[in-house]
């Protein structure tokens, strides 16, 4: 009887520390989440802290054929952080964007406050030959509504130029448009996106549209002449 009682004292005694244990366990595993989850929300508030730099284009910004960190906004990203910047950039670039389909993403582009709208659309309007009257009307709307969700905006116009297929006349209004619209709504502007890698079979894709790694690294450094004035 003794001899049994023993082994009940023993087996209480285990349970007891076992279940100590676990009860230890659950209670640092539950520090350990609680400190990530502090952190996460910390990372997290900071980021919505920041300004919100916010590039709205075809997928030229998308960076098409090319790795994400490759396309020129995150090359822009690297740079504002290599001289600490605090900004956070938002690549809202999309392959085969018209401004048209732009005017259908504004609820998404504009769901956080912008502080620095750069817009790059258009050039897909100009090679399927879409009415200019259509390009700067929805051009216009996007535009207006920046303005609307935060009147301290400051906007971006990226210029563009086309192939004359469309001819003579419809090529060089395309690239008028740009600058005319950076004159009526006290926009900065940068004269061509593509300047120094259009044409250049060397800064091109195979397609001989989208640049290559190097080519988005001119297009960094065509963005940033003017994007750092307005930081």
């Amino acid at each position: 009887m003794k001899l049994a009682n023993l082994n009940s004292l023993i087996l209480a005694i285990f349970c007891l520390i076992f279940f100590n244990s676990c009860k230890n366990e659950e209670k640092q595993s539950g520090s350990s989440s609680e400190k990530v989850s502090t952190q996460t929300a910390s990372e997290e508030d900071k980021a919505e802290e920041a300004p919100v730099v916010l590039f709205f284009g075809t997928s030229l910004t998308a960076g098409l054929g090319l790795d994400t960190t490759e396309a020129y906004p995150a090359l822009i990203q690297k740079k504002m952080d290599s001289l600490g910047m605090d900004y956070s950039v938002v690549n809202a670039g999309l392959s085969g964007e018209t401004t048209a389909s732009g005017l259908n993403r504004l609820d998404w582009v504009f769901k956080q406050n912008v502080d620095v709208l750069v817009i790059e659309l258009g050039a897909n309007d100009g090679l399927r030959g879409v009415s200019l009257k259509e390009t700067k009307s929805n051009l216009e709307q996007i535009i207006n509504t920046a303005r609307e969700k935060n009147p301290e905006v400051k906007i971006i116009l990226a210029g563009m130029q086309i192939p004359p297929n469309m001819g003579e006349e419809y090529t060089s209004e395309f690239r008028s448009l740009f600058p005319d619209l950076a004159e009526q709504y006290n926009l900065e502007l940068i004269p061509f996106l593509l300047e120094g890698v259009a044409g250049d079979p060397k800064l091109n894709q195979e397609d001989g549209i989208h640049p290559t790694a190097e080519g988005q690294q001119i297009l960094a450094n065509n963005v940033w002449k003017l994007l750092k004035e307005d930081l």
